[in-house]
């Protein structure tokens, strides 16, 4: 009888140590999300954000989706390392907008030398590539000129001197609402890097970790993580139909996706993701197409 016990004991012995090594071996398939942000806020899961580049198309014979689409104006042709959220920000649209557009079924899943739908269904793209880039708003003054008497009451001047000769003014481009912006400055730090066209696609403003990002306008948050290579910890604004704003390299995040922002709202905190020293990257671009911020921002 104790030698049936002593071999029943080590069968139970070798079954324990089967069970521990099978609960080792089992894995969870958990959705893979990662807090790139430091502080834990507005984390990016790779299922809800497209972050995956494009690869090369499985099957070279079978015609890629949307080729007939090809160079006609609206649409987009995928290039290597381009995922959706970079097109969308090459396009100025939402990249949640280009899944619906394109019928997607999964955003991580696109081919280079695809073709993307990137204006809205029904909107013509040459008008859309057609609005003029205008300036911000303003006031100017003969450097002669002089306040007149009542000015500190705010009381309008009774009569107004016009010059001696007249002149006509070029008749200004037509804008619309797109276009009548009241842009704010994205942070006080100093300009540390100018635009250049094609090259540098944005401003530096310099600062120090845990300087605060502020939305240079009203809009909404189309992205917010880290899935861009290059840019850090980034936000996307989406202002209106035609312009939206970048902030990059930011070290905390606090806004999240689909959030309507207020301009002058603190929507990060400055850091050096992606970058050598401590900046902010911005960003102003009109249809997609990266312009030079300072022409738009106002006057320090």
């Amino acid at each position: 009888m104790l030698s049936e016990l002593k071999r029943l004991g080590c069968v139970s012995g070798v079954l324990a140590v089967l069970v521990l090594f099978a609960g080792c071996g089992t894995t969870h398939n958990r959705a893979p999300v990662e807090d790139r942000n430091g502080s834990g806020r507005a984390a990016v899961s790779a299922a809800a954000a497209p972050a995956t580049p494009a690869s090369a198309p499985a099957d070279a014979s079978k015609p890629l989706p949307g080729a007939e689409n090809a160079g006609k104006p609206g649409y987009y042709t995928v290039k290597p390392g381009d995922t959706l959220i970079r097109v969308g920000l090459e396009n100025g649209q939402n990249w949640k907008d280009l899944v619906k557009w394109n019928g997607l079924e999964n955003p991580n899943i696109i081919e280079v030398g695809q073709t993307l739908r990137v204006v809205p269904p029904g909107v013509d793209p040459n008008a859309a590539a057609t609005k003029p880039i205008t300036a911000a708003k303003v006031e100017t003054r003969p450097l002669d000129a002089k306040p007149a008497a009542n000015a500190a009451s705010g009381a309008m001047p009774a009569t107004l001197s016009a010059p001696a000769t007249v002149t006509t003014a070029p008749t200004p481009a037509p804008r619309d609402g797109d276009d009548d912006i009241n842009w704010f400055w994205p942070a006080a730090g100093p300009v540390i890097a100018n635009f250049e066209e094609g090259k540098v696609k944005g401003l530096s403003i310099g600062g120090k970790a845990g300087d605060p990002v502020l939305a240079a306008a009203d809009g909404r948050v189309v992205y917010a993580g880290a899935g861009l290579r290059g840019y850090g910890n980034l936000v996307i604004i989406k202002h209106n139909g035609t312009y939206l704003t970048a902030y990059a390299h930011n070290q905390s995040l606090l806004v999240k996706d689909d959030q309507a922002v207020r301009r002058g709202q603190k929507i990060a905190e400055m850091g050096s993701t992606d970058a050598d020293s401590v900046r902010l990257h911005f960003e102003i671009r009109r249809q997609g197409k990266p312009i030079d911020p300072a022409k738009l921002l106002p006057p320090r």
